[in-house]
């Protein structure tokens, strides 16, 4: 009967994806290695362990859109979910190495662009927890499913510039902002109305007011 135990050993962009996208490097080991496993179903949830490196203090004021501030991170800094990630592994023995690929959106809406958005420096803590379905053969020949166990998951320390490096490649000196369908309008409405060609030049245009309220 397989035993199945996972460890990511690398981790880099897709070369030519269309949208931002990660290959983590996933290596499958199994025991007995002289048993063949068919092939694997896997699915694997992905979180960031937040509590499990130090924040800088530019770090910090970024990240208290997620965690409030410092005092209270001892109550809010905890593990978040990324992403989830599927693949399937083919027939090996012993050893084989697989690839987990992780769609990053840019949206910073979403807590992980939030969280990856803020960091400047060091690594990134990420908690794989897997499942799926194994198939292999029994000792007379027939195909036999097992579900992978519950508590089989690694860790692994991904460079917090990767992302930065990633996201500047697709989307060179920008980031998104989503807005909703009323917020949006009133702010076309503004460009339109001040004759502003581009959005850039309608925030400028505002941001003046913001920073007066700031100081005020």
């Amino acid at each position: 009967m397989p035993d199945l135990d996972f460890k990511i050993v690398g981790v880099e962009p897709a070369v030519h994806g269309l949208t931002p996208l990660l290959h983590f490097k996933l290596q499958v080991t199994n025991v007995p290695a002289t048993e063949t496993v068919e092939a694997v179903t896997l699915h694997a949830q992905i979180q960031f362990q937040s509590a499990q490196r130090a924040y800088n203090a530019q770090e910090q004021e970024r990240l208290s859109d997620l965690f409030g501030t410092p005092d209270r991170w001892g109550q809010t800094l905890r593990n978040r979910f990324w992403a989830h990630s599927n693949t399937m592994v083919r027939t090996f023995a012993g050893t084989t190495e697989a690839v987990l690929p992780v769609q990053c959106t840019y949206d910073l809406n979403v807590t992980a662009t939030k969280y990856f958005y803020a960091l400047e420096e060091g690594d990134v803590s990420l908690l794989f927890l897997f499942s799926g379905t194994v198939f292999y053969a029994a000792a007379d020949g027939r195909l036999q499913v097992q579900q992978i166990s519950w508590n089989k998951e690694c860790v692994y320390r991904m460079p917090a510039g990767l992302w930065r490096e990633m996201m500047e490649q697709h989307y060179p000196n920008s980031a998104w902002l989503y807005l909703q369908r009323d917020s949006f309008e009133r702010l076309y409405a503004y460009k339109r109305r001040h004759g502003l060609t581009t959005w850039e030049q309608t925030i400028e245009q505002l941001l003046p007011e913001l920073d007066k309220e700031v100081l005020a």
